[in-house]
Parts: structure tokens; sequence; C-alpha cells
């Protein structure tokens, strides 16, 4: 079944432009000329994604994400932003928005963030495994203590946040098994998350220190480039 996208664009240049490339990849999309069309067309039929340009007359972007948060609809939206300054982005993260693009942009760019939305919400849309929630494991040579929230390695005890356990978790369940971004995204953080994998990429990166100081690909948990990440004993 096709992917049904909504896209609100007052430049008729590049909203044209947009209907064609997605079109050609094989979504189904609606176009609207600014947000109080975008808002009418909504409820109309269930998007699987809306894509915004910030800077429209009348209704912007930031309010179109905002109006739909708010009726707690949660299709994810991409804004699309001719600013380059990080308040501007960050102000629609904020909104509700899931992701952004800074125009110019190329047609690729857009595409690759397209489908990474989509993917991950088809995911959150699946049933999860449940993770079995051991009181005390290891992870490579390092103990995890889920009741103290505390890695131990070489006798030296390190605190733990509670999305680090959870991702020592996923792992110490799923050894030598490629679990992909949005798995461990929506075990972590939650369905309701579509937010870049920025951020779990840092928690990995932190998990890894503390299980092996050397850090990087010596770690027991190894990058699998473009995919997510795998934990091998």
């Amino acid at each position: 079944m096709k992917a049904k996208i909504l896209i609100a664009e007052d430049d008729a240049n590049i909203r044209l432009g947009l209907v064609a490339t997605l079109e050609s990849e094989g979504y189904a999309v609606t176009a609207a000329s600014d947000g109080a069309q975008a808002l009418k067309l909504y409820p109309q039929l269930k998007y699987d994604l809306v894509i915004l340009d910030v800077m429209m007359p009348r209704v912007s972007g930031y309010d179109v994400c905002r109006e739909l948060r708010a009726k707690e609809v949660r299709v994810p939206v991409l804004l699309l932003t001719a600013k380059g300054e990080e308040i501007d982005k960050v102000v629609g993260l904020k909104l509700g928005a899931d992701d952004y693009v800074t125009k110019p942009f190329g047609v690729q760019e857009l595409l690759a963030r397209v489908e990474a939305l989509l993917r991950r919400s088809r995911v959150a849309s699946a049933p999860a495994e449940p993770v079995k929630r051991l009181s005390g494991f290891n992870l490579g040579p390092a103990e995890i203590d889920r009741q103290r929230f505390t890695v131990t390695l070489s006798g030296e005890t390190t605190a733990l946040t509670a999305r680090e356990l959870k991702l020592a978790e996923m792992f110490a369940a799923h050894p030598g098994e490629v679990l992909t971004r949005d798995v461990l995204l929506n075990a972590v953080w939650g369905v309701e998350y579509f937010g870049t994998t920025r951020t779990l990429d840092q928690h990995v990166a932190q998990l890894r220190k503390k299980l092996d100081p050397s850090g990087g690909e010596t770690s027991v948990i190894h990058t699998v480039h473009g995919v997510g990440y795998r934990y091998e004993p």
C-alpha cells in the first residue's frame, strides 16, 4: 500500500517539484498551497506523513504542527525551512516536529528523511517484543546492576542513566543480533518518539565508554553501519 503524504508549501515551483519527486518514488501525495488549506485537508484522509514549509502566509508550518499536536495527532511531521539559525530548528522540534530539512536541499536527502520517518512510524505501530528485565546481568566483562543503576568493570563502579540501562538490557537480551536504530528507539524512548537517531547514537557512545574506557569499536557493542548495533558477548 502506498504511503500517503500531505505537503503544505506556498511556493508553487517547489510544491510541484516535491509532488513530482515523491510520486516518482511511489508515494500518494496531496498538496496544499498554505497551512490553512493543509489543516482542512488533513482530516479527510489518514496520512502517513506531513511535510510543512515553515514560512507560509496566514498559517505557518509551525502553526500547523502546533495544532496537530494539540489535537494529539501523532503523524510524523517534517519541516522545510529556508532559515539556517539553530533556534528556528529547535522551535520546530519543541512544537512537536520530528525532523527538518533546510532549503536548499538535495532530493536524495529529502527522500532519505521521508523514508526514515515512515519506517520509524511503521515500526512504532507494530507490537513490541517484551524485554526480559534481569535483576543483574553481564554485558561483556562488565556487571550490570539494574536495581542500583550501575555498571562495574575491573572493580570500578559507574552510574548508569535510565536509558543507558534500558539499552544494556536490550543488548543483553539479544546477543549476536543486529538491533536496528528503529527497534532501539522504540524500546528505549517509546513508540511515541519520532525524533532523529542522533540521540540514540550519543547514548550508545556513553554506554560504550562505561563498558570499556577505551571505547570505540573495541567495545562489545559494534556498529552495523547504516542499520544499527550488535552486541557480541
